[in-house]
């Protein structure tokens, strides 16, 4: 092709190490402005060499080769390099694009009506009906919402799977709606017929009648959803692409459904006739059969025998099969197009402990495979998520509000990241039966029963200068629950490993501790307890940690502190000498995004070993053998909005130990449901342990704790007290 400038100026948009004489001569010799650049990458240095296109094999051999399900099948290698200049998109990419421009918005609006109308349990939606225009705020957030029914509309046409209706939550519209909550599910407010200007409160009766009805219906949706998927996945492997064997492959599939000549009608003639009747009607005359006088009359009126109708039904099948393939490659060859994405990918899935899952779902249930594939479901999380206050893991899931998740079964989870995290742990190999998330009416249960499962720590511990001593707030320890056994996983820790704090400085660190005031299920109010503030506790605790690890390993230079809320700051290095100079740059208040501090830190440790990691443009730092372990001390006073998505993430890496210490309020169901998730995420992830303490801690305790798992080891009593009694003289403030 002879180039234009247009042309020349494209390419080298794509081509940045490029210059315009090389532009030239690529551009010469090939017929598209993709295929030069494609040629330059493969080969910057040979002008006239147009190779084949690298996908014809590798793409016959997997169309070629029967995929076993216990290896993964081949995937489809990349036809150029360019996808590394042009991101990847589909129709859930453009959707979540669109739908994260006022998510976080839509979420904080919400949180203010209900701030301002007394609701305090997060999944009601305040309610306000009156025959007039209303202007209070509760009418002026559903009216927000409606304007947002455009974006639900396109998001639910790009997660739906096939057979499905999308649906919303219209306060307009009362009849001829097909949202199956509207009239199966008791609202929360209680009736009454006062005046219209009226808000109506929560009910506690109510309520739990609402929360039980939904959990029902939520059960019974997920099982219909996912059973009419699975029924609507071909009956034959798709991966098997050659004409014949895929007919004969569908007809050995579907041999059940298709009926036995025993049982077809007899039509004045044998079945040997009709067979020779349908050939001759598709196929022109047969040999030997004389023609039914009925075949033009047929073939007018379009009536098709069983045969035909079974032959069209095979041909469909076959079809369909076709093109779910083709979309599957394409789909694949467009977010890993190149041996490098394969590679993270396959590493990524095999860290997790899903590749043989992920492989047997390509074959046996493509469709669901596709829809999760385009959702990002077997690669690892994209660095860039960390730091925008909505992305695709942060979308609310609404079952009454018909805001869908990925899954066929996402009714019941907050969010996408808690749909992806339980689809995760409960395709791991090894995992046994389905992990399924517990409803609410359970997890209030299970954290009440923990909650009383609480004892007097153990009297050895004492210390005259812990926090809640040293204020005053109450007398004596409050009770705590006692943590499992300690039982090693990692290997201990070594000279090489490397130590930091992460630091949750949301202002809830600086509120007077609360508890929340229950009648059944529903919060009522808040009670003040009598307990140091978190940002005290935890400080206390960095102080004793920093003081003991620095006696174990001789690093009295310090361990680096990092914050975060709704963003992250480095701090610095701290130790004995200037925790408290260190402490005056710690700013308290925001919210509680704990990925943002996760990203610094790993910066952080990469930075200073990049000689032993490499660095993705989308998946951020690779680990290498060679990569010393980063050993994290997690400080949290509740939830992070994102921790799904941070337990997500380690799932997928083995350099790094997390050790989590949560903070809570005394006699608080709130802290030992989250206490209660820690625990389920320990189990299942090993680099993953957890500490919590409540009310007035008993320090020395939850640092002795502490150390044991942060260093792999069980720590002695004498040799934690022979730590404490090496430390420098107390702090001065």
């Amino acid at each position: 092709m002879v180039p234009s400038k247009d042309e020349i100026s494209e390419f080298l948009a794509f081509a940045a190490d490029a210059d315009e004489k090389k532009a030239i001569m690529f551009l010469q010799h090939a017929n598209t402005v993709e295929e030069a650049v494609s040629q330059f990458y493969e080969n910057p240095d040979k002008y006239s060499h147009i190779p084949d296109p690298s996908m014809s094999v590798p793409v016959n051999e997997a169309k070629n080769t029967k995929a076993q399900i216990s290896e993964p099948p081949p995937y489809a290698p990349p036809s150029n390099t360019i996808g590394r200049r042009r991101p990847h998109t589909n129709a859930v990419i453009e959707a979540g694009n669109i739908r994260a421009r006022d998510e976080q918005e839509m979420q904080n609006e919400l949180q203010r009506v209900q701030l301002a109308y007394r609701i305090y349990n997060s999944d009601i939606e305040p309610e306000h009906d009156t025959d007039l225009y209303c202007g209070c705020p509760i009418h002026q957030y559903q009216r927000k919402k409606t304007q947002r029914f455009v974006v639900q509309d396109m998001w639910s046409k790009a997660v739906m799977y096939p057979g499905e209706k999308a649906y919303n939550d219209s306060y307009q519209t009362v009849f001829y709606s097909n949202n199956p909550y509207k009239f199966r599910v008791t609202s929360p407010f209680a009736r009454t017929y006062s005046s219209s200007y009226v808000t109506p409160r929560p009910n506690p009766k109510y309520y739990s009648i609402s929360v039980r009805q939904t959990i029902n219906l939520n059960a019974t949706l997920n099982a219909e959803a996912q059973a009419a998927i699975d029924a609507k996945e071909p009956t034959f492997n798709i991966w098997e692409t050659n004409q014949s064997d895929s007919k004969s492959n569908i007809q050995g599939g579907s041999a059940s459904s298709t009926p036995s000549s025993s049982k077809q009608p007899v039509e004045k003639g044998s079945s040997e006739k009709r067979q020779s009747i349908a050939e001759s009607s598709r196929n022109g005359n047969a040999e030997g059969v004389k023609p039914s006088k009925f075949a033009g009359l047929k073939k007018m009126l379009a009536v098709k025998s069983p045969e035909e109708k079974e032959a069209d039904r095979l041909e469909k099948m076959a079809a369909y099969g076709r093109s779910l393939r083709d979309a599957i490659l394409q789909e694949e060859h467009g977010r890993w197009p190149d041996e490098e994405w394969r590679h993270i990918v396959n590493a990524y899935q095999d860290k997790v402990g899903m590749t043989r899952k992920i492989a047997d779902l390509r074959v046996r249930h493509p469709t669901q495979y596709l829809h999760l594939l385009r959702a990002g479901y077997f690669e690892p999380i994209p660095t860039a998520w960390a730091n925008l206050a909505s992305n695709p893991l942060k979308f609310s899931i609404e079952a009454a509000g018909g805001w869908r998740g990925i899954t066929p079964a996402w009714r019941g989870y907050e969010d996408t990241a808690e749909e992806r995290l339980y689809w995760v742990l409960n395709h791991r190999e090894g995992s046994v039966g389905m992990r399924m998330k517990p409803d609410m009416i359970s997890a209030m249960n299970m954290a009440r029963a923990r909650m009383a499962s609480a004892v007097e720590p153990p009297p050895g511990y004492y210390s005259a200068d812990d926090t809640c001593h040293l204020q005053h707030t109450s007398d004596g320890y409050s009770k705590q629950v006692m943590p499992p056994p300690f039982v090693p996983f990692d290997a201990p820790e070594v000279s090489t490993d490397d130590t930091m704090i992460l630091l949750d400085v949301s202002g809830s660190m600086d509120f007077d501790p609360v508890r929340p005031n229950y009648v059944e299920y529903l919060i009522t109010g808040y009670t003040k307890s009598t307990q140091p503030k978190n940002k005290d506790v935890a400080k206390a605790i960095i102080r004793r940690f920093t003081d003991a690890m620095a006696n174990h390993d001789h690093n009295f230079q310090g361990y680096e502190l990092t914050t975060f809320s709704s963003q992250a700051d480095y701090i610095g290095v701290v130790n004995h000498q200037n925790l408290n100079e260190m402490w005056q740059n710690v700013r308290l208040g925001g919210g509680t995004r704990v990925m943002t501090g996760w990203q610094k830190v790993k910066d952080l440790h990469f930075q200073k070993h990049s000689e032993s990691a490499t660095h993705h443009p989308v998946y951020g730092w690779q680990a290498g053998p060679q990569t010393p372990m980063l050993r994290l001390l997690l400080l949290l006073d509740g939830e992070a909005t994102d921790m799904d998505e941070f337990e997500l993430e380690l799932l997928g890496l083995s350099w790094v130990h997390v050790t989590i210490f949560l903070i809570g309020v005394d006699g608080c169901p709130h802290h030992h449901r989250h206490a209660n998730e820690l625990q389920r995420i320990s189990e299942v992830n090993h680099h993953v342990s957890f500490i919590d303490a409540q009310g007035n801690t008993p320090e020395r305790f939850v640092t002795h704790e502490l150390l044991k798992r942060h260093l792999g080891y069980d720590i002695s009593m004498s040799e934690f007290v022979e730590l404490e009694q090496q430390q420098p003289p107390p702090y001065s403030g």
